[in-house]
């Protein structure tokens, strides 16, 4: 990419596409297109051809999407499928139609079988049963994979996909109901805390493990592979390190200064037990993660403090 090229970012407003926006304007790229929600529908075909027929941009990538925690997933379960195979469907379909020079497709850790070995390795996609609170997204994140692959395939489509972790970070969505993990932990800590509240529960046992990444680290990542990758295959991204849910609540309760009591549900759903990923491939072409999870959370923390 040049400085000069034009590069459309879809999901700008997101916490993924606002930290790309950041990066890319750090590094000097000044003709960068966005457009919210609210003026362009990415699930509308002729709203999304009429877009990039006007705009043309020479460079996309693809953070825009339906998401949220295990509560949203599982209850709006044909949203999360229908909008993100839209969303997905025309933007990729319309960079090649208008071509494109090159696009990065995001996706999620939750694509991989719910009891695949540990740490995930790219070659593990389709070998398992998905698990099931969360299968129409991954779903979903499966076929736009499968969609950049087959542009290339077909057309020569320089399309790249890159599977992040568990993400949190500045813009972060911190809904009580339908935010992922860490969010909410910090809404509930930081509640309870000004409240005065004894006690805070947390759905399951607080045994699953889960990988964190701070959504400045995956902008950095996805700029570089903007720059150095160009394979078919997809490629993980995270920290390769995880903790157990207990362990994170422990570690959220202290930055906040919660002094009361934690309490799991153990009625309700853990989920996948662990989600690891291999991150071998990417620590092979010369790209680790800066931002530790402490440091991280305390940065997430100070942004939902401002937005108060």
């Amino acid at each position: 990419m040049e400085k000069s090229s034009k590069i459309y970012i879809a999901g700008h407003r997101g916490m993924v596409g606002s930290a790309i926006y950041r990066k890319l304007s750090s590094e000097g790229y000044n003709n960068i297109v966005t457009s919210s929600s609210d003026q362009l529908d990415l699930r509308n075909q002729q709203a999304v051809i009429d877009f990039f027929d006007r705009e043309r941009p020479e460079y996309v990538f693809l953070a825009a999407a339906r998401v949220g925690g295990i509560i949203a997933n599982d209850t709006f379960r044909a949203d999360f499928l229908y909008d993100n195979l839209q969303i997905q469907n025309n933007v990729i379909y319309n960079s090649y139609k208008f071509g494109v020079k090159k696009l990065l497709f995001l996706g999620s850790s939750c694509i991989y079988p719910k009891l695949a070995p540990q740490p995930l390795k790219e070659e593990y996609l389709l070998t398992g049963t998905l698990e099931p609170t969360n299968e129409p997204y991954a779903i979903a994140k499966i076929a736009g994979i499968k969609m950049c692959e087959a542009y290339r395939a077909q057309y020569g489509c320089n399309f790249i996909s890159v599977m992040p972790t568990n993400l949190y970070g500045i813009n972060d969505n911190y809904h009580p109901q339908h935010s992922h993990v860490l969010p909410a932990l910090i809404r509930r800590f930081h509640e309870a805390k000004i409240n005065n509240i004894d006690s805070v529960e947390i759905w399951g046992t607080g045994t699953p493990l889960r990988e964190f990444l701070f959504s400045d680290d995956l902008a950095d990542a996805c700029f570089y592979l903007m720059q150095n990758y160009n394979e078919s295959e997809f490629i993980n991204v995270g920290s390769g390190h995880d903790l157990s849910i207990k362990e994170l609540a422990l570690l959220v309760k202290k930055i906040i200064g919660y002094k009361g009591e934690i309490k799991f549900n153990t009625t309700k759903p853990d989920g996948t037990p662990r989600k690891l990923m291999d991150v071998s491939k990417l620590h092979s072409l010369g790209w680790k993660h800066k931002i530790e999870l402490e440091e991280g959370i305390k940065f997430a923390y100070e942004d939902y403090l401002k937005k108060l």
